[in-house]
């Protein structure tokens, strides 16, 4: 995966002393580290970006199956969330608002983007000891599930790729989307009945 770089335009150094000795710490809090970057100190949002693009990254590509659309992506979330991150309310982790953008944005690729054969799945195909059919009806499954999932009515989609994609529990859900547990438990419940023509009868188990 290529390491994302944090933008540049607009960061300064400035002002960046008094919240520096915060988020350096070995707990970096969420809401001093966005603090530190809307004073403008250009290591809090390389932090940011450290610290969560292996996540964001991995919910991309989950959504996507190509790591290079994965990996734009996973680039514009973070440049969305730069811009943006003044709404950052700090009643929810953080790294769960980046998760919501990085997926919203992900969402959105697979829809306008033509479904063509994946080289991912070309390679499986040829990899020495690999059965042909078995890696392509599974990576036929993985197309099926990720179409079936972005075809999802909100809030049923956003639920479903927190939980499964972003693998944040519910707890985090909920507060990431200023929703109550039990509303959030329906939500999953019901856009996983939604889907069970594609997944089968374990996705409401």
């Amino acid at each position: 995966m290529t390491v994302l770089q944090a933008p540049a335009a607009g960061i300064t150094d400035g002002h960046a002393g008094l919240a520096r000795a915060t988020w350096h710490d070995t707990g970096v809090d969420d809401r001093a580290l966005v603090d530190a970057v809307l004073d403008g100190d250009r290591d809090a949002f390389r932090l940011l970006v450290e610290r969560e693009q292996r996540v964001v990254y991995r919910a991309c590509l989950r959504i996507l199956g190509r790591p290079h659309d994965a990996e734009d992506v996973a680039q514009e979330a973070f440049v969305m969330a730069y811009r943006s991150i003044a709404s950052y309310r700090g009643d929810g982790p953080l790294g769960g608002w980046l998760l919501r953008i990085a997926t919203r944005q992900a969402f959105r690729r697979l829809r306008q983007r033509r479904e063509t054969s994946e080289l991912g799945s070309a390679l499986v195909l040829n990899a020495p000891g690999a059965d042909p059919l078995a890696a392509a009806l599974a990576d036929e499954r993985q197309r099926a599930v990720r179409l079936a999932v972005a075809s999802l009515g909100e809030p049923y989609r956003e639920v479903v790729a927190l939980r499964f994609f972003g693998e944040m529990s519910l707890d985090e859900i909920a507060a990431t989307t200023h929703r109550p547990v039990n509303t959030v438990k329906t939500h999953l419940r019901r856009g996983l009945e939604r889907l069970r023509p594609v997944l089968g009868a374990e996705a409401v188990a």
